[in-house]
């Protein structure tokens, strides 16, 4: 992972989270923002296991189908992802989690993935061997 995009992650995130949240117990209060975060937290850890357990239904059919579960793979790791952001605290990362919680954002973000991944292989940069 390039460097500037490890300083965003690591340095620029979080000072934008406190931002968010200080400004946020400004508007509503410090116990009321505590509250929305722990909400968002159960909320997101909640709806996560819930499509997760779908999604595992739809591994199974797919590999009893005799087909290889791609599709359900990549929405399996982004819900992992969506998991981890959505129990850290932050209105930012709980934005991005609920995000990927939702099917139609998940296909846009995998036809991304996808194209990303064809790009590579025609360009040369990822060499498949048969």
């Amino acid at each position: 992972m390039p460097l500037n995009q490890l300083l965003i992650i690591f340095i620029i995130l979080p000072i934008l989270e406190l931002t968010v949240l200080l400004r946020l117990d400004n508007a509503i209060g410090l116990f009321q923002t505590i509250i929305l975060i722990f909400l968002t937290g159960i909320i997101g850890a909640w709806l996560v296991r819930q499509q997760g357990i779908n999604i595992l239904f739809r591994i199974k059919k797919e590999i009893n189908n005799g087909n290889i579960p791609a599709k359900e793979m990549i929405d399996g790791v982004m819900l992992l992802i969506a998991g981890a952001v959505l129990i850290t605290p932050g209105l930012i990362t709980d934005t991005f989690g609920f995000l990927l919680l939702i099917p139609y954002t998940r296909n846009f973000i995998r036809k991304w993935i996808r194209n990303r991944i064809e790009k590579y292989v025609n360009s040369g940069y990822i060499i498949t061997r048969y």
